[in-house]
C-alpha cells in the first residue's frame, strides 16, 4: 500500500483559507509519532521541550542539534504523512547566520523536515530571512519564548497590555515580511492572538494563545495525561493514562514476583529429540 502523501506548508495554507482548524501535536519519538499519525493530525512539531519531557531537564536549553536531528528522524519514520516541523535548539541559530542556515538545512536533509521553527525576536529577522532565502519554510515562534528563560528569569503571558500587544502584532508582520510563512504564538493574550490571525495571511498556530488562531498545538504527554506535575494554564489532559500505565506495570511486576510470568506459552523450546541428545552430550563431558 502506498503511503499517504506528506502534508506540507501548502496544505496548512489551504486549511487556513478554507477556515478549517489545523491540528498539531508536539512529540519526540517513533512510538508516539505512530499514534499521532494514526489519529490523523495535520502537523507534528518535534520541539526542543524534549530536553524536559524526555531527558528531565528543567528547561529546553540543554537540547543539542544532534539530539534534535535524531529525534526528528524518529518522528519522521513514525508519522510520514504529517507535516513535520523541526525546532531549532538554543545556540543553533543565535551564533551566526551561517550556523542558522547550516543547522536548519540539517533538519531538511537528514530528517526530512517540512518546516523549520525558530524562536524569534526582532533581533533575528535576518536569520528568518536567511533560512527562508535558502529555500526552507520557516515558522516564527513569538510570544513566550522558552529559550529566553535565563535572560527573563521567568516566563509570563505576552501581549497583556496595549503597548505589548502592539509590539507583538508589529513583530508578527515583520516576521512575515522577513520570510516566515507560518507563526506559532505561545502564551499570548487571546484578543491579541485573534488580531494577529485575522491580519496574517499565513497559518497561525496557538500554543496557549486561545481558540481564535488557525490551529492548536499541545505536547502529546499532556494530552495523554502522562505529564509529571501540574500542567500549564493553557494545557488540558484528554485522558489520564498515567494511572493506567502505573497499574499495568504493577501487574507485570506482581506476576514476575509470583512466578506466573512468563509461563510456558511465552517460552522457546529445544527441538524435539534434541534434549535427549544434549543429555547424552553432557553425560560424556569430562568434569
Amino acid at each position: 500500500m502506498d503511503r499517504e502523501k506528506q502534508r506540507t506548508i501548502l496544505d496548512l495554507m489551504r486549511l487556513k483559507q478554507d477556515g478549517r482548524k489545523i491540528t498539531a501535536v508536539t512529540c519526540y519519538d517513533y512510538t508516539t509519532a505512530v499514534l499521532a499519525g494514526r489519529a490523523g493530525v495535520d502537523m507534528i512539531l518535534v520541539g526542543d521541550s524534549a530536553a524536559q519531557v524526555l531527558l528531565g531537564h528543567r528547561s529546553t536549553l540543554p537540547a543539542t542539534m544532534d539530539f534534535m536531528v535524531t529525534i526528528t528522524q524518529a518522528v519522521a519514520r513514525g508519522a510520514p504523512a504529517a507535516c513535520l516541523v523541526a525546532d531549532m535548539p538554543f545556540l543553533s541559530y543565535q551564533t551566526s547566520i551561517a550556523d542558522a542556515v547550516a543547522n536548519a538545512g540539517r533538519f531538511v536533509k537528514e530528517a526530512g523536515a517540512q518546516i523549520i521553527k525558530i524562536e524569534a525576536t526582532a533581533a533575528y529577522l535576518d536569520v528568518i530571512k536567511a533560512v527562508s532565502d535558502a529555500g526552507m519554510s520557516v515558522m516564527a515562534h513569538i510570544g513566550i519564548r522558552p529559550q529566553s528563560i535565563t535572560k527573563l528569569g521567568r516566563l509570563k503571558a505576552e501581549g497583556t497590555t496595549a503597548e505589548l500587544a502592539y509590539e507583538l502584532i508589529e513583530l508578527s508582520a515583520a516576521m512575515i515580511r522577513a520570510g516566515a510563512n507560518s507563526l506559532l504564538l505561545e502564551g499570548t493574550a487571546r484578543e491579541v492572538a485573534r488580531l494577529v490571525t485575522e491580519k496574517t495571511p499565513v497559518p497561525v498556530i496557538s500554543c496557549g494563545s486561545g481558540p481564535d488562531c488557525d490551529g492548536q498545538i499541545l505536547v502529546i504527554s499532556d494530552i495523554l495525561g502522562l505529564a509529571d506535575g501540574p500542567l500549564p494554564k493553557f494545557s488540558k489532559r484528554f485522558a489520564d493514562l498515567d494511572a493506567a500505565v502505573v497499574k499495568t506495570i504493577e501487574q507485570y511486576a506482581e506476576q514476575v514476583r509470583a512466578g506466573t510470568f512468563p509461563d510456558d506459552s511465552q517460552c522457546y523450546h529445544i527441538k524435539p529429540g534434541e534434549m535427549e541428545r544434549l543429555t547424552r552430550m553432557l553425560a560424556n563431558t569430562k568434569p
